[in-house]
């Protein structure tokens, strides 16, 4: 399971980088200026922080439910009288 879910992980970030380069394009037809370097270094600190938190907590649901789970269904097996 915890396979699974680095692969999903490593997916998920590997698109997140993809895509974010179209949103970093400037934009001529607009009329909006190009970004500054500060702009973009905001984002990429944002972006980071926010992959960083998403990726933790994938981990630990994963985690925390492969550890949880046996002693539910045994609960619920015991509860049911089967």
């Amino acid at each position: 399971m915890l396979k699974k879910a680095g692969i999903v992980a490593g997916a998920a970030a590997g698109l997140l980088m993809i895509g974010g380069t179209a949103f970093a394009s400037p934009i001529h037809t607009t009329g909006t200026p190009d970004p500054t370097f500060g702009d973009a270094y905001a984002t990429f600190i944002e972006g980071g922080g926010a992959l960083g938190y998403g990726a933790a907590s994938l981990v630990a649901g994963a985690y925390t439910g492969i550890a949880t789970t046996p002693a539910l269904i045994l609960h619920s097996l015991e509860h049911h009288g089967h």
